[in-house]
C-alpha cells in the first residue's frame, strides 16, 4: 500500500513547474530563436556583434531566473556560475561576453526548455483531461448522440484505459521533472573547468585558513612556552652571576655549612689562588651563557613576530601605522579601509608593505615614501611610492620576484613602475576574500 501511495504521489512544486513550463518555455524559446536569427542576419553589419553581446547578457540573466525557479519548485540546487569578468575597455568587455560559455549554455537551455515545457504542460493538463474523457466515454458519447446506441469495444475499453492513463500521470510528471533537473544541472551551472577552479579555490582557502590557525598555535606555544622558559633560564643565570660576583676572590663559598678553621697559612694561600681562577672562569662561562640566552630570546621574539605580528590583531588600521613608524625612511601613510579583509589577506598585505619598505631602505636611497592602503568593494590595494634612484623591477634581485609569487598564491598582482632616476611606484592588488 505504501508503495502504491508513493507511486501515485506528486509534489506540488513539480505540478507548478509543469504548469509554468509552457509559457516560460515559449518565451525562452522565442527569445533564443530570435537572438540566433537576428544575429545571423546582422552578422554582416556593424550591429551584429553588439546585438549578440547584449542578447547573451540577457540570456545569462534569464538563465539565472530559471536556475532559481528549478531550485524553488523542483528542489534542485544548481550552483551559480561565477560572474563574468569586467575588464576595462568596451572592446575587451564585448570580447568577454561573446566568449562567455555560461551565456551560450543558457541560450541552449532556453531552446531545449521549450519541448520539455510543452511535454510538462501536456502531462499535467492534457493527460488528466484525456483520461477523464476516456473513463467517461460511454456517457459522453450518449450525451452527444441521443438515442439508442449499441455497445462497442470503445465503451468497454475506455474506462480502464482512462484510469490507467490517470494513474500514469504522476510517473510521467516525475520523469519530466528529472529531465528538467538534469538539463538545469548540465546547462545552468558552472562549466566543468569553472567548477574545478572553484573547487581548487575553496581547497586553497581552506588550506590557508588551516595553516593560519596552525601558525597562530605555534606562535602561542613559542611565546607562552619556549620563550617563557628561556626567560626563566636567563633570570637564573643572572642570579648565579650575581652570586658569583658576591663571593670574595680569595674566600671559600659555603653552601649549607661553615668553612673549617685552623688551616695553615701556606695551604690557605695556595687554595685562594686556585679558587680565584676557578671563579673567574665560571663567571666568564655564565656571562657567555647569559649572552647566548639573550640572543636566543631576541631571535625567538623576531620569529614569533614574523609568524603573526601582534599589531595585526587590530587589523591593518593598527598594523600599518606601527610598521611605518619603524621605517628608517620617513613614510607618509594614507588609509582608506572601509572594510576589513580576511585574515590571510591582511597578513599578505602587511608583509608586502614590510618587504617594500625594507627594499626602499636598502636599495633606493630615497628620502621620503608615500604608502597608501585601501579596502573598498571587495578589493585591497597597496601602493608604495618613493623618490629614490629607480631602476627596480621584478627579477632584478630586490626580492620583488618572491613577493609577486607570494601574492599570486592569494590571487594578488604586483606591478612595478620604476624608471631609471625614479620615482618608483609599486602597486599590489588583492581580493578582500578568497
Amino acid at each position: 500500500m505504501t508503495r502504491w501511495r508513493r507511486g501515485l504521489s506528486v509534489r506540488g512544486g513539480e505540478v507548478a513547474f509543469a504548469l509554468l513550463g509552457l509559457p516560460l518555455g515559449v518565451l525562452g524559446g522565442v527569445y533564443a530563436v530570435a537572438v540566433l536569427y537576428a544575429g545571423a542576419l546582422l552578422s554582416l553589419t556593424v550591429l551584429g556583434l553588439p546585438f549578440v553581446a547584449a542578447a547573451l547578457v540577457g540570456a545569462r540573466g534569464i538563465g539565472g531566473l530559471h536556475r532559481r525557479l528549478v531550485g524553488r519548485l523542483l528542489g534542485e540546487r544548481v550552483a551559480a556560475p561565477p560572474a563574468s569578468a569586467r575588464p576595462s575597455g568596451l572592446l575587451a568587455r564585448g570580447r568577454v561576453v561573446l566568449t562567455d560559455p555560461v551565456a551560450w549554455r543558457a541560450l541552449l537551455y532556453l531552446l531545449l526548455r521549450l519541448p520539455l515545457g510543452a511535454l510538462g504542460f501536456l502531462a499535467v493538463v492534457g493527460l488528466p483531461l484525456g483520461s477523464v474523457w476516456l473513463a467517461g466515454f460511454p456517457l459522453w458519447v450518449r450525451l452527444l448522440e441521443p438515442g439508442p446506441r449499441a455497445v462497442d469495444w470503445l465503451d468497454v475499453a475506455g474506462p480502464p484505459v482512462g484510469l490507467a492513463v490517470l494513474a500514469a500521470v504522476p510517473a510521467v510528471l516525475r520523469a519530466l521533472s528529472r529531465a528538467n533537473r538534469a538539463l538545469a544541472r548540465a546547462l545552468l551551472g558552472p562549466v566543468r573547468s569553472q567548477q574545478r577552479v572553484r573547487e581548487l579555490e575553496l581547497a586553497r582557502a581552506t588550506l590557508l585558513a588551516e595553516n593560519t590557525d596552525r601558525l597562530r598555535r605555534l606562535e602561542r606555544d613559542l611565546h607562552d612556552g619556549t620563550q617563557a622558559q628561556l626567560v626563566a633560564l636567563a633570570i637564573t643565570l643572572s642570579l648565579a652571576d650575581d652570586a658569583l660576583g658576591g663571593a670574595a676572590p680569595g674566600g671559600v663559598v659555603a653552601f649549607g655549612g661553615a668553612a673549617a678553621s685552623g688551616v695553615q697559612a701556606g695551604a690557605s694561600a695556595g687554595s685562594d689562588t686556585g679558587s680565584g681562577a676557578d671563579l673567574g672562569r665560571l663567571r666568564a662561562l655564565v656571562d657567555r651563557a647569559r649572552g647566548q640566552t639573550d640572543d636566543t630570546i631576541t631571535g625567538l621574539r623576531r620569529l614569533t613576530r614574523g609568524i603573526h605580528p601582534v599589531a595585526l590583531d587590530g587589523g591593518l588600521a593598527e598594523a600599518l601605522p606601527a610598521l611605518t613608524a619603524t621605517s628608517p625612511v620617513p613614510v607618509t601613510l594614507r588609509l582608506d579601509l572601509r572594510e576589513r579583509p580576511a585574515e590571510v589577506i591582511e597578513r599578505a598585505v602587511y608583509f608586502c608593505a614590510a618587504e617594500l619598505l625594507t627594499n626602499v631602505a636598502k636599495h633606493s636611497g630615497a628620502r621620503a615614501v608615500d604608502l597608501t592602503a585601501s579596502a573598498v568593494d571587495g578589493r585591497v590595494r597597496l601602493t608604495v611610492r618613493d623618490d629614490g634612484r629607480g631602476g627596480a623591477g621584478i627579477g632584478t634581485g630586490t626580492g620583488l620576484t618572491g613577493l609577486a609569487e607570494r601574492l599570486a598564491v592569494v590571487d594578488g598582482r604586483l606591478r612595478v613602475d620604476s624608471p631609471p632616476g625614479g620615482p618608483t611606484l609599486v602597486t599590489a592588488e588583492l581580493p578582500s576574500r578568497l
